[in-house]
């Protein structure tokens, strides 16, 4: 008779030991989703201990945040957009050819992982001191703390990343696709255009999303090259740091909320989009 505690169709103690084994392995990695829910769940939660309703509607409302807000999400559409520009053929290239210097450059597209964003800005401003930077700043356009130095901290720090989520997008998409196409006659651009592009879009819209929301929660390089400047190069991350060093708990809290609302609506937003076009 069968153990109904094993699987159907299976009999004896080893597969019953495999069994148990399983489901063993499985509360175990149930249990490590499970702490991580709590780690983040638990900080959010414990925001709401000093959440203030109507502290939150007039910190959201006020003139300085609602620039705060509009900044940061005009700078971070741009900085995306110019981001993907750059990314999409050069991820392409990164998954499809082989040439001089590949592996270095596939290994600075970690650059911004591996070194925090507070470096990144300092290598920006550093750069603008050089002649050539100097150059830049007196005949084409001001950077060091100015507005354009916003897009220019957020496009530096998420381009990289773009790249390489971009790159995994396009490893997906089977070579021999775009071989049959150019057999038929297509031209290299025009496989990419018409095999490689539409069969990668799931993965370019996601990879814009987790671009998007880096960009938006940018704080170490911005606060490095465009300073705090209300009204002028306050993002909303900046928002958050400036209200919490007048010890405004309250008032950060509205922010951070806002903040993460923000960004995991755009997410959110983007695995619908996904999921409905994979479905189509």
């Amino acid at each position: 008779m069968l153990d109904p505690t094993t699987p159907s169709g299976v009999d004896g103690p080893a597969s019953g030991k495999r069994f148990a084994a399983m489901v063993n392995f499985r509360r175990l990695t149930m249990a490590a989703v499970t702490a991580i829910f709590l780690i983040y769940g638990g900080l959010l939660a414990s925001l709401f201990y000093y959440f203030d309703g109507a502290h939150f509607l007039t910190t959201v409302a006020s003139e300085r945040t609602l620039f705060s807000v509009g900044l940061s999400m005009a700078a971070a559409t741009l900085a995306t957009l110019a981001a993907l520009l750059l990314a999409i053929p050069a991820a392409y290239a990164l998954s499809r050819y082989d040439f001089p210097g590949r592996q270095l450059v596939d290994t600075l597209l970690e650059l911004p992982l591996i070194v925090s964003p507070a470096a990144l800005g300092a290598m920006l401003l550093i750069f603008f001191t050089n002649p050539l930077g100097a150059w830049v700043q007196e005949h084409a356009m001001q950077f060091v703390f100015a507005t354009a130095g916003v897009v220019l901290a957020q496009f530096v720090t998420i381009v990289g990343v773009a790249a390489r989520f971009v790159k995994a997008a396009f490893d997906e998409v089977p070579p021999r696709y775009e071989t049959a196409a150019r057999t038929l006659g297509a031209t290299p651009s025009g496989a990419f255009f018409s095999i490689s592009l539409p069969l990668a879009r799931n993965g370019i819209l996601a990879a814009s999303a987790l671009t998007w929301a880096k960009a938006m929660g940018e704080f170490g390089a911005t606060i490095t090259l465009a300073g705090t400047m209300a009204m002028r190069t306050e993002t909303l991350p900046i928002a958050i740091y400036m209200r919490l060093s007048t010890a405004d708990i309250e008032g950060t809290v509205g922010l951070v909320l806002l903040l993460v609302g923000i960004g995991l609506g755009a997410l959110f937003a983007a695995r619908l989009l996904t999921r409905r076009r994979f479905n189509d």
